[in-house]
This record gives structure tokens, sequence and C-alpha cells, in this order.
């Protein structure tokens, strides 16, 4: 009885858990519009900069890197990389968008940002799915709990029955 408990309080957790991966997801895509509107910012500031000094973006990049300011070589590093992450979640940004309803669940997960996801769980809040999705996931979740605590309970009755069988066996040889 206690064992059946413990199943189905196991799938009911795991179910709950996966049913959030969409929720995890939608709230992951809000703050990467968020992430990108900065980041968009931070490059236009860059470009006007560089184009008043008659560079381009890779010009004043290396400029950067050549400067004998160790200030403005790490800035430019700096720079190189926000460009990098600026133009890594347009491109998850736009799988995002046209991808079916399961597929965004797999591209987030496939290549999150590490600061973006550590953000969005920090925030994160918990919602009841109502989408298609969530409820797949949620069953499909519930299903893989309950699968693995029947593979766990197997495993164990198959012992119980393989030490009882030798108990028995070692009995009756000493009778």
């Amino acid at each position: 009885m206690f064992a059946r408990v413990l199943t189905l309080g196991v799938a009911l957790v795991s179910g709950t858990v996966t049913s959030q991966l969409p929720e995890f997801a939608q709230q992951y895509r809000q703050r990467m519009g968020g992430a990108i509107d900065a980041l968009e910012e931070v490059k236009a500031d860059f470009v006007a900069d560089a184009a008043a000094t008659n560079r381009s973006i890779s010009e004043a990049l290396a400029h950067m890197a050549q400067s004998a300011d160790e200030f403005v070589q790490l800035r430019g590093t700096s720079i190189e990389r926000s460009l990098d992450r600026l133009e890594a979640l347009k491109d998850q940004q736009l799988a995002m968008a046209t991808a079916a309803a399961f597929e965004r669940v797999w591209i987030f997960m496939k290549e999150p940002d590490t600061k973006l996801s550590k953000a969005t769980w920090e925030d994160f809040e918990p919602a009841v799915p109502v989408t298609v999705e969530g409820g797949v996931l949620a069953g499909l979740g519930f299903t893989a709990g309950l699968f693995m605590l029947r593979l766990a309970g197997l495993g164990g009755r198959v012992r119980r029955r393989r030490k009882r069988r030798e108990k028995q066996q070692a009995e009756a040889r000493s009778l």
C-alpha cells in the first residue's frame, strides 16, 4: 500500500515538473526579448562610436585589441562577447518564433543562454499547464516517473525473490 502511494506521489511530482517546461521556456523567451533589446542598444552605441571615428565594427574591435591600454583591450573583448551573444540570442529567438509548440522547449533545452536561464530560474513562477504542450509533457513526466519507480521496484522484487529462493534452498539442503 505504501509503495503504491509513494509511486503515485513520485509520478505526480514528475508530471508536475515536466509540465512546467513550456512555462519556463515561455518566461525565458520573454526575458530573451529584453536581453536582445538591451544588447541592440549596446551595439548601436558601439556602431555610432566606431562611425564617429570612421571605423567599421571590425576595425574598431581590431583597434581596441591592439591598444596599449589594458582597459581598452578588455572593453573590446567584452563588446565582442556582447555582439556574439546578441547574434546567438537573435538566432535562438528566430528559431523559437518559427518552431512548433513542442520544438520551442527542445530549442530552449538544446542551447540555453546560461545568464538568461539563471535569471529566468530566479524569477520563475510556476503556472498551471493549460496548453496541449503542457498537458502532454505532464502526462509524459507522470508516465516516466511511474516507469522509473516500477523499474526500481521490479529490481527490488527480483532481488527479494532471489534471496528468498536462496534461503529456501539453503534450508532444504540443511534438512
